[in-house]
């Protein structure tokens, strides 16, 4: 069976959700979401990386990102910014969108979550549930570094419709928000494991539908010879490849093989090798209690001192600095 190599990226990525708003709007309505990097360091201090979602679990809207064609938005419908670009979600395109009120999300930051706010009027008596319109908004976190190649690879907005394949993700968090509004254990977790789903089912549409002339990384997963490298690489990572051994397992001469995987990975194979041993490496410091000359021993360093001195430059701290700080991500 061929490896899992998308599994094996968002293992090593740490995704979490967290923070959760469940919006209520009028008939008419806007609302402007401003770019993570500017509201993460106040909800999500010390989040690397950001992404946002969107779910409308009742009424109709678009979603618009500067630069980018306008989506039209269905109930049951969800939007990931995986980049956290600034955007906007209104009833329809052209309304003056209302800005994020910042001062409030962080007065509520340590509310049970989600956080209900209602945007009819000045407050309207109704409840988020109660609202034509509602909006359930959150946001992923993820490790950019040592390495991380699916990010980069993914447009400023991933749509997902309300087909028979993704209806169950409006579904679930409509279950989830409402089990909510009864605080009980449990709620905010059940929160975040629902919203990493979301992320993962929005990427593997993505990846399934992706254009064949499209390059970079999770085009290399669908590449016969490419997607089959990788799988050797992920496979054995410490294994001491060269290019010659790798062409030979995958059908390709060394230059045929060098020349697709630039093509589509944007690196020659055994760079990527290197980085991907670094990002193991990272995982192995946060989860295990190894010794760093182990875990250099495990990715396929012999010597601790080159291994030190590569995941130094991978990651900005040498691997001790690195595993005291707890590694990069969320909190």
């Amino acid at each position: 069976m061929e490896r899992d190599i998308l599994s094996d990226v968002l293992r090593g990525i740490r995704l979490r959700g967290a923070v959760f708003y469940d919006y209520g709007f009028g008939e008419e309505w806007a609302a402007e979401a401003p770019a993570a990097v500017e509201i993460a360091p106040l909800l999500l201090p010390g989040a690397e990386h950001v992404m946002e979602y969107h779910v409308l679990l009742r009424g109709g809207g678009w979603a618009t990102v500067a630069g980018q064609p306008l989506v039209r938005l269905a109930e049951g419908d969800a939007v990931v910014l995986p980049h956290g670009d600034r955007h906007v979600l209104s009833s329809r395109p052209g309304l003056r969108p209302r800005a994020f009120d910042i001062a409030w999300a962080c007065a509520h930051r340590h509310d049970p979550r989600p956080v209900p706010f209602n945007a009819i009027g000045d407050g309207g008596g109704q409840s988020p549930a109660q609202a034509p319109n509602r909006v359930v908004c959150g946001f992923l976190c993820c490790d950019m570094l040592p390495f991380n190649p699916l990010v980069a690879q993914l447009p400023a907005l991933l749509h997902l419709a309300a087909d028979p394949d993704s209806g169950w993700i409006a579904q679930t968090l409509r279950q989830a928000v409402q089990a909510c509004e009864d605080v009980r254990p449990g709620n905010e977790a059940m929160l975040e494991r629902i919203s990493e789903m979301l992320f993962l089912h929005a990427v593997r549409n993505y990846l399934a539908r992706l254009d064949p002339a499209t390059v970079g990384w999770l085009a290399g997963l669908r590449d016969r010879r490419v997607g089959h490298a990788l799988a050797l690489l992920h496979a054995s990572p410490a294994r001491d490849w060269t290019l010659d051994e790798l062409g030979r397992q995958v059908g390709l001469s060394r230059s045929a093989l060098h020349g697709r995987f630039v093509e589509l990975i944007g690196m020659p194979p055994m760079q990527y090798l290197a980085r991907w041993r670094m990002q193991l490496a990272s995982t192995l410091l946060r989860g295990t209690r190894a010794n760093v000359a182990s875990i250099a021993l495990e990715v396929g360093y012999e010597s601790e001192a080159a291994f030190t001195r590569a995941f130094k430059r991978a990651a900005g701290l040498p691997p001790a600095a690195w595993r005291r700080r707890g590694g990069a991500g969320c909190g």
